[in-house]
């Protein structure tokens, strides 16, 4: 277990190999984890040092009060990767994210692009609106609460969004949501879901990836679409047999 002490508390990472380094980061109520099999892949080749990020909020990074609300934003999010990359000494790197990880990736391409060498979206809203409904109510602090008072409905909403995945991604964000907490819980996926990257796109001048699940019923896979006609250098991979986490269904 690897951490970095930034002005938001403990920023927690996970590292592995040797080589040219890529950070990947996670999405909304996710963790480091779920890139813990696609780590050990890149690892293998000997080519690759990557490092996978806890988001403030998330995982095993600051929840404490030296954590401001501010922080679980997009925004924050970006400048919590950049701190991270000053921290380690990393000039530039390709940068993967999954879900809200992603369109952090994006902002922190369009923020820093002296950073990223590539870019790597799985499953990422380019348009807020674009998620699942259930999310989008989410992003609001009053029905939050009340989601949060009464865990039960949590767990229905979770059963009805994940019926049809596998045990292995249910056990995941059945673990990784109780080390949420409601302020970061609400507050990034309120502030992913007033996100619209459409006309910050075309400056994106990097190589830049996009790989969605056919059939996603949490960020809806038209983002594809819209990536493939804002950005200049995108390539996309639409996975038939996959919903949210490609990396784990496929």
């Amino acid at each position: 277990m690897s951490s970095i002490v930034t002005e938001q508390g403990l920023l927690h990472y996970e590292s592995i190999g040797r080589g040219q380094p890529i950070i990947l980061l996670h999405g909304w109520i996710n963790s480091w984890d779920v890139w813990r099999d696609s780590m050990i892949t890149l690892s293998k080749t000997r080519k690759y040092r990557v490092y996978a990020l806890d988001f403030w909020g998330f995982g095993d990074s600051a929840k404490g009060t030296r954590t401001s609300p501010s922080a679980f934003r997009v925004s924050s999010y970006v400048e919590m990767v950049n701190q991270f990359m000053n921290t380690l000494g990393i000039q530039k790197a390709p940068v993967f994210g999954h879900s809200m990880g992603g369109t952090v990736a994006l902002q922190m391409a369009l923020d820093h692009p002296e950073r990223v060498e590539k870019v790597a979206v799985v499953g990422s809203p380019v348009i807020g609106n674009s998620l699942n409904p259930f999310l989008r109510l989410a992003g609001y602090g009053h029905i939050a609460k009340l989601i949060w008072r009464y865990p039960f409905m949590l767990h229905s909403i979770m059963r009805i969004l994940l019926a049809k995945d596998s045990k292995e991604v249910r056990h995941m964000i059945s673990r990784d949501v109780q080390r949420t907490t409601i302020e970061s819980f609400f507050r990034s996926i309120g502030d992913l879901r007033d996100t619209d990257l459409r006309n910050d796109l075309p400056s994106l001048d990097i190589p830049t990836l996009g790989i969605y699940g056919v059939k996603d019923n949490i960020v809806s896979p038209s983002n594809a679409q819209v990536l493939t006609q804002n950005t200049p250098q995108t390539q996309v991979f639409m996975m038939k047999h996959s919903r949210h986490f490609p990396m784990i269904d496929e």
